[in-house]
């Protein structure tokens, strides 16, 4: 059978879709892919039909397979608004496989019925079938972009929850470090405790590691420029938690802390922060604060 791809095909498609526009609507409504994100038939109709224009204008265009045409750009904001409101998981490509089988399947059904010149059966059909793969292309890549900005709002989120900054007395305050020191929880951690230097216009910071594993280079140097930048702010840093085993490796790394006040344990790193305010500690017969 001999087929044409010629300049008639996408016109002949996009008045195919323009002419049974309603019936296709009222199949896409109930596909899974707008069920799927739990719209109502009314709104999975009007999603439908905008999805449907778009790709119209994609056909008419002879640009089915390019997911920056014009087309596609006008709808793209929705198929992305749709992505998200999914659920993904590992199986990801093939759930939007069958979604997209699920708009296909009405298209080439529909097409089929259609009255035109044997010649143009074949390569309308090649346009459907090539704009509804575009379209899975174009959700598939805002599913992906989703997960990203998720992860990386949620590592965000950890890293701030991971670095608190406790306030130990009026004027002093803590932050924690605990687990490995990336370059992110690093900045996380300095610029969380400038800002509550600021705010509380701290006069002693006090940086407890009792809870980093392993001290290398970096974490030095982190701890280093934490500590000259909280005395810019006007606070002194003290640095506790320094165990015997990271002591030893500060020593083999040739780090050099003789600048910053270092303290075993974050209490004793307490008591010289209450030191540097004119406070002292005391033993009040049942205990020592």
């Amino acid at each position: 059978m001999t087929t044409t791809s010629g300049p008639e095909t996408p016109t002949i498609v996009s008045d195919f879709l323009d002419r049974r526009r309603e019936t296709i609507v009222a199949e896409w409504s109930g596909a899974p892919f707008f069920q799927t994100v739990g719209l109502d038939r009314e709104q999975a109709a009007l999603d439908g039909a905008e999805v449907l224009d778009g790709v119209r204008r994609a056909v008419a265009a002879g640009e089915v397979n390019n997911p920056a045409a014009e087309g596609f750009a006008g709808i793209r904001t929705l198929l992305e608004a749709l992505a998200v409101q999914q659920v993904h998981d590992s199986s990801l490509v093939s759930q939007t496989a069958a979604q997209m089988s699920g708009l296909k399947e009405p298209l080439l059904r529909l097409w089929a019925e259609e009255d035109v010149p044997g010649e143009f059966v074949a390569p309308g059909a090649v346009l459907l079938s090539g704009a509804v793969d575009t379209l899975g292309l174009i959700l598939l890549d805002a599913a992906l972009s989703a997960g990203r900005d998720t992860i990386a709002s949620q590592r965000e989120q950890l890293a701030e929850l991971s670095t608190p900054v406790i306030k130990l007395w009026d004027g002093v305050l803590a932050i924690p470090l605990i687990g490995t020191l990336d370059s992110m929880r690093s900045q996380t951690a300095t610029e969380s405790l400038l800002q509550a230097i600021l705010d509380q216009q701290a006069k002693v910071a006090i940086l407890d590691i009792t809870g980093v594993p392993t001290v290398d280079t970096m974490v030095a140097q982190h701890l280093l420029k934490t500590a000259l930048a909280a005395r810019l702010m006007g606070a002194e840093c003290v640095i506790s938690g320094i165990r015997p085993q990271i002591a030893n490796t500060m020593v083999q790394l040739g780090i050099d802390l003789d600048e910053v006040a270092t303290r075993a344990r974050l209490a004793d790193a307490f008591k010289y922060a209450l030191s540097r305010l004119g406070l002292t500690v005391t033993s009040t017969g049942t205990g020592v604060l």
